[in-house]
């Protein structure tokens, strides 16, 4: 069965994203979909669905919605304080939304992206294969106040349910490998890079994120011999005044500009959730081991329905139960316990 959301309130830069449109890039139209891809499979293992769905994302701040029909929700990605009527609502977990109750969502307390997904996901227009927006390429628009998203069918059952995420929302170390100008750099220029403490530039957005530090720009021999080629997620460009600049879903499909590296996918939810201001710090891997790490975070998300667990426990199914302090100030039941605390 079919329902809708209507929008009372939205935060800027709110959008609906999905897994992007691939293939599109010899006509000018790059990958785009959600900064944080992980926040879109999770969000699938809560409410039993496919990670194909489209969500509502949100920049920084949520916003205002209510339920025209009993909706099944999953809130994922950078935590955001949310309720329910004026109940508070967990992060990183499955609910249920009732016609006619309102889920406000605030500013995000860690990270940049938060998620709204619904069970049966939004169904917006596609274009080119995606429901996406990609408001560099002139696709689709923010989500506004009066705007009604209409959800489709909901095959799933149930609600409850809550994921513990690895903390990917206050900067840390990124795993990159060698690119195609990667040898334009010095030996020493590339050490000087790893050892760097860069911090997540204010003026990031889906494009990119500058990353700056304290020390000189980064300097390649023979940067003037790049031509122009196709780009993608998670390059690292040095711009002319030696500023790395890594590219995020909704980068530019051509760039002339020489790459240091490139950012393994399975690091790039780390690189995008990084509030302004974050530490990041570089490490240089081998193709070979970041094939390995690709397989294993693909194993990883197929095995995230498995790791989700009930909000409210069920006693009777907890093997561990007597693990827990279940009693507390237990007394004999002779003392005088008010006397004794006059």
């Amino acid at each position: 069965m079919s329902g809708s959301l209507t929008i009372l309130r939205a935060g800027p830069g709110m959008t609906v994203q999905d897994l992007g449109r691939p293939g599109w890039l010899e006509y000018g139209v790059s990958r785009g979909g959600a900064a944080d891809r992980l926040a879109l499979a999770e969000g699938a293992a809560l409410l039993g669905q496919g990670a194909d769905l489209a969500a509502v994302e949100m920049a920084g701040m949520g916003g205002e919605f209510q339920a025209g029909s009993d909706l099944r929700i999953a809130l994922t990605g950078a935590p955001m304080r949310a309720s329910i009527d004026g109940t508070a609502a967990a992060w990183n977990a499955s609910h249920l939304l009732p016609a006619g109750a309102r889920l406000a969502i605030g500013a995000a307390q860690s990270g940049s992206y938060g998620y709204l997904q619904v069970g049966g996901g939004f169904q917006t227009p596609v274009h080119l294969g995606a429901r996406a927006a990609h408001l560099a390429a002139g696709i689709g628009a923010a989500l506004a106040q009066g705007g009604v998203l209409e959800t489709g069918p909901d095959g799933g059952r149930g609600t409850g349910l809550g994921l513990t995420p690895e903390n990917r929302f206050e900067g840390g170390t990124v795993r990159v490998v060698a690119s195609l100008q990667t040898a334009l750099f010095p030996q020493a220029e590339l050490e000087r890079f790893e050892g760097t403490a860069f911090r997540r530039g204010a003026r990031g957005n889906r494009m990119g994120v500058p990353l700056e530090s304290d020390g000189e720009g980064f300097r390649p021999d023979g940067a003037r011999t790049v031509v122009s080629e196709v780009i993608t997620p998670g390059d690292i460009q040095v711009t002319g005044d030696g500023t790395p600049y890594v590219l995020l879903s909704e980068c530019q499909t051509t760039g002339g500009y020489p790459r240091i590296g490139t950012v393994v996918p399975s690091d790039l939810p780390l690189l995008a959730q990084a509030p302004a201001g974050a530490a990041l710090q570089f490490r240089f891997i081998a193709l070979e081991e970041a094939v390995a790490l690709e397989q294993d975070e693909a194993e990883r998300r197929e095995r995230l329905r498995s790791l989700c667990l009930p909000l409210i426990r069920d006693p009777r199914t907890m093997p561990n139960l007597l693990s827990y302090q279940l009693i507390s100030g237990a007394i004999a039941g002779e003392d005088d316990v008010l006397e004794e605390m006059r």
